[in-house]
């Protein structure tokens, strides 16, 4: 089912259609390295494969999971004798981010000397995984996930070569593309499944689900698909949507996230963007969070969601963590700086000497408990770096932050 020439390519116009950047380097004459990014079964390696048709070059696939310095050195020896007989050679990467940093290093040389022509495939973020050498050596190109009308294509292709139709009926042959979830090579698989059935009648969706189970959504852990999916959660919520935040935080717990890693995900969340606009938010997510844990699962999913929908719908505010960041550069800038004498203790005489201790207001016995002085190192200057916004309870605190700055100004005077 492989294609046998690039127009056969099913999908990836963005890479391979016209004035796309293959295309361009084929009619160029001047193919470089490149970095395929992209979800399993899209076409990396057939594409890979009718490049090196397109160009002449001998091809040559490895696996850097099962590949190490000695396989390695084997297929540059390789590609050097065949160089040396007018036989350039693509060598094609699969899973090349698995490579460690030095076999990475490994392939620059024979990359710039046009011993080989790099092609990666990659399903992990290569500005992440990849050295900046190598990425500054080749193009990296995304590949995306079919869409259904591609998969339709794909389908079709596939009963062209076998010669019958699917024994499917228009919803179940719907629901067989969606079992595939824009893989491919998955479709290939099931299409192959169902071609093997003897059946007398087109199959509803119903007896489809008996035979056929859904394919698990794409997910790892600690890979792309994780930080994507966590991202789009904590946006959502940031953007104040909670219906989008329960998508996510569905499709997080569908493809077997841990409930506790959303549970600290969203507290975080009401810590670093809602804060003191609701100092409630913390409180409901801690609570979720233990309630998860006395439930367990799947009871306790249900209390993270409502903290999710109280935090999605609750004021926003940043400031808190603006200002912490703030103040942690300005730390980091102004190093040692001692604090001023007067709000240092004074158990010896010496210090009392020294002046620690001198001029110090006690707020207490202060007009209004507010005495107005300088905390700061005197080289430094007082600075403000909390800024609450007009949302929630902020606009009391703005309230209050704005009647001790008056206070302070008419203490200095």
């Amino acid at each position: 089912m492989r294609p046998r020439k690039l127009s056969e390519v099913i999908g990836q116009s963005q890479v391979i259609g016209p004035d796309a950047p293959l295309t361009v380097m084929l009619e160029a004459g001047s193919l470089g390295s490149v970095i395929f990014w992209g979800p399993p079964g899209v076409g990396k390696t057939t594409i890979a494969r009718l490049l090196a048709d397109e160009t002449d070059l001998h091809f040559v696939q490895i696996s850097a999971i099962f590949s190490g310095v000695p396989e390695l050195r084997k297929v540059f020896d390789a590609a050097k004798q065949r160089r040396r007989t007018g036989q350039g050679t693509l060598l094609f990467v699969d899973e090349i981010h698995r490579f460690n940093k030095a076999q990475q290093d490994g392939f620059l040389p024979h990359m710039e000397d046009g011993t080989i022509l790099l092609v990666g495939a990659t399903t992990e973020n290569p500005s992440f995984e990849l050295n900046a050498a190598l990425l500054s050596r080749a193009q990296v190109l995304v590949l995306e996930r079919l869409d259904p009308a591609d998969l339709e294509r794909l389908a079709q292709r596939a009963e062209t070569e076998l010669g019958r139709s699917l024994p499917l009926d228009a919803a179940a042959r719907e629901n067989l593309l969606d079992m595939a979830d824009g893989d491919g090579r998955a479709l290939l698989n099931l299409v192959e499944q169902v071609m093997a059935w003897n059946v007398d009648q087109p199959l509803d969706s119903a007896a489809l689900g008996q035979r056929l189970m859904k394919r698990a959504a794409q997910y790892d852990k600690s890979g792309d698909a994780h930080y994507n999916l966590i991202s789009a959660l904590h946006k959502s919520v940031r953007g104040s949507d909670p219906d989008a935040a329960l998508y996510w935080y569905a499709r997080m717990l569908d493809a077997g996230e841990d409930p506790r890693y959303l549970a600290r995900r969203i507290t975080r969340m009401a810590v670093e963007d809602i804060g003191l606009a609701d100092p409630q938010a913390q409180a409901v997510c801690l609570q979720s969070w233990e309630t998860f844990e006395r439930l367990g699962s799947p009871e306790g999913e249900l209390a993270i969601a409502q903290a999710l929908v109280y935090i999605a719908l609750a004021p926003k505010s940043n400031a808190v963590y603006a200002a912490y960041k703030g103040a942690r550069a300005a730390a980091k800038k102004t190093g040692s700086l001692v604090p001023p004498k007067h709000i240092l203790n004074a158990p010896t005489k010496l210090m009392k000497a020294q002046g620690y201790g001198s001029g110090y207001a006690y707020d207490h016995d202060a007009e209004d408990g507010f005495s107005g002085q300088d905390y700061f190192p005197e080289s430094m200057g007082r600075t403000e770096f909390y800024a609450p916004v007009e949302r929630g309870f902020e606009r009391d605190l703005k309230k209050r932050v704005e009647y001790f700055a008056k206070l302070r100004t008419k203490r200095q005077t």
